[in-house]
């Protein structure tokens, strides 16, 4: 009976030894897993391009579309590695499945942290969008020598379009979730800017540097992750994470059909993203910060 239940627990948080800094390391690198995002990933890495973002590593999943020619269309070769990523691992004893997206970024923090004075851990649909700066360097440096730092999720839904418009997300996309440290189910959540020379475990939204669970908001004001869920952790005074959870009607059916990233949560999968979905749109505000951004920075 353990043995079944443990079966279907994945395996989630890894440990990490930090690679050693650099001469000269600096800057934002963006590690990130995808699977046939052609559509989407050329507008998503011009503009993290264009403020500033300096190398891109992009764990392909057995793409079997375009993503990897708009990947090599949008970036200059110095500024993308690409690294094949279609393994699924498991425990042997116990049948429990290694969650890949934790293992893609661990791999990226220990082989290639050692260069950059950040990283950030991301998916296609979640732009990161300098608001202390037009440029990452410039947004980032107030934060000074801190190991790291929490982004609350800002949900994007469809802002009806039931197919996905011309003229790409930043554009199109611009009703979002009122608050973003609501407690509706599904939006409350963060991603991490770490810096991967302290890095010392790894989940996808809770990343511990230095053998602690100490954070930080992008202001600067330390917390913990059991207390940066409370309003008075929010900011947005140096970065802004903008979710685009949906995307349009058609790409939301897309997504509730291709199912998780990992087998053991199929089943859930669906009744999760539309209770998401629902939270999203219950209270929606306008949000042009993206769109005016991108038009700042790509024209």
């Amino acid at each position: 009976m353990l043995k079944k239940l443990l079966s279907r627990a994945k395996i989630s948080k890894l440990g990490l030894t930090a690679p050693k800094a650099l001469p000269g390391r600096a800057g934002l690198a963006i590690v990130a897993i995808v699977k046939n995002e052609a559509r989407y990933i050329g507008e998503w890495a011009r503009l993290h391009h264009a403020a500033g973002a300096r190398h891109f590593y992009i764990y392909d999943d057995a793409s079997q579309d375009d993503t990897l020619a708009e990947l090599r269309a949008a970036l200059p070769p110095e500024a993308l590695t690409v690294i094949p990523w279609a393994q699924r691992l498991s425990d042997i004893r116990l049948g429990r499945e290694i969650h890949n997206q934790v293992l893609a970024y661990a791999h990226a923090a220990g082989n290639f942290g050692g260069a950059h004075r950040w990283m950030a851990f991301i998916d296609v649909d979640e732009f990161l969008i300098p608001t202390g700066g037009d440029s990452f360097d410039v947004a980032l440096a107030p934060l000074g020598d801190i190991p790291n730092v929490s982004l609350p999720w800002h949900m994007f839904g469809t802002s009806g379009h039931a197919t996905p418009p011309a003229g790409g997300v930043l554009r199109n996309y611009l009703m979002r979730a009122r608050d973003p440290m609501g407690d509706a189910p599904g939006l409350r959540a963060f991603k991490m800017l770490v810096d991967p020379c302290r890095l010392s475990a790894l989940r996808i939204h809770s990343m511990e540097t230095e053998g602690t669970q100490d954070t930080w908001n992008d202001a600067g004001h330390k917390s913990s992750f059991a207390e940066r869920d409370k309003p008075g952790f929010y900011s947005t005074a140096a970065v802004q994470l903008n979710h685009y959870y949906t995307r349009s009607q058609a790409d939301l059916d897309a997504k509730i059909n291709r199912g998780p990233n990992l087998v053991a949560k199929t089943d859930e999968y669906r009744r999760k993203v539309l209770r998401t979905v629902g939270s999203i749109e219950a209270d929606l505000i306008e949000d042009t910060l993206a769109r005016d951004c991108a038009a700042r920075l790509l024209g």
